[in-house]
């Protein structure tokens, strides 16, 4: 039996039966609808998948002609979907070890720029010629100021621009992280407040903060669950997800931290250092 559950414990689900085709989504779709830099996903039969609790909090977004994406509507995680007789699941919000490990990157020619693929795995500009699938429209979008970076949700109905660079950019693979953004890990980057500005949508935000948890919170559009930028008018500082930028930051990771909650079917494969929990203070 392997279980899974959103960050919020609302939806819940099993599946009991053979797990396959997992792999690494670099497309622009999955980066914007999780808020990360790739999105990781594994399916079964669909006899195989049972929800066990949130079908009234699950939400739909149709983000492409063929797709439809389902997110938890309290939380913002994204949540199993159906595509024909099979269940596709993210992998980050996964409460069990599936068995298996990825065996392949697709849409590698639509990676985000500041991120590296550093593993040995088969990588696939688009879906494997043998899958005999085309590729969907990828949203395509750039800064609406010069000499700012922009960034939007999946519908677009939330945009915002950065005036300054990052302060630091961390690999976090906690797992509230990883169950916010359902995938391997978020990568979140920090800089003041004073240099971020919403230049529409900020009425579309909605936030989950985490009863137990001293200030974690996910952001996210209601309309369709990306993940956003979490200002701290308490710190001085915004933690903006950098798989929902637009443009190119310029500058990627700095480090992994939380590497003692990792996910177990993930390997880090970079020289980046590692931090069992946090790095630094403060951030």
């Amino acid at each position: 039996m392997i279980r899974g559950s959103c960050l919020c414990n609302s939806v819940r689900w099993e599946i009991d039966g053979p797990v396959g085709n997992m792999c690494h989504c670099h497309c622009s779709i999955c980066r914007k609808a999780h808020g990360a830099p790739f999105a990781t996903y594994l399916s079964t039969g669909a006899q195989n998948y049972r929800l066990v609790a949130g079908t009234e909090v699950i939400k739909e977004h149709g983000c492409s002609p063929r797709l439809t994406r389902a997110f938890c509507a309290t939380c913002g995680s994204v949540v199993p979907m159906m595509v024909g007789a099979r269940a596709v699941i993210p992998a980050g919000c996964l409460d069990d070890d599936p068995g298996i490990r990825p065996d392949m990157h697709i849409f590698t020619g639509s990676k985000a720029p500041w991120h590296a693929i550093d593993d040995n795995l088969p990588q696939h500009d688009a879906y494997p010629a043998e899958v005999g699938l085309a590729a969907s429209p990828m949203p395509a979008r750039q800064s609406e100021t010069p000499g700012r970076i922009h960034g939007s949700c999946l519908c677009g109905g939330v945009a915002f621009e950065i005036s300054a660079p990052f302060d630091i950019v961390h690999n976090c693979h906690c797992r509230r992280c990883r169950k916010a953004r359902a995938a391997a890990h978020t990568t979140n980057g920090f800089l003041s407040i004073d240099a971020f500005h919403f230049l529409r949508g900020a009425d579309l935000l909605d936030r989950y903060q985490v009863p137990e948890a001293r200030s974690f919170a996910q952001s996210f559009c209601r309309v369709c669950g990306s993940g956003m930028p979490s200002p701290r008018p308490d710190t001085g500082k915004v933690a903006i997800p950098l798989g929902c930028l637009d443009d190119d930051p310029g500058q990627g990771a700095d480090d992994h931290i939380f590497t003692g909650s990792k996910a177990p079917w993930y390997e880090i494969t970079d020289g980046l250092p590692r931090f069992h929990e946090m790095s630094t203070p403060g951030f």
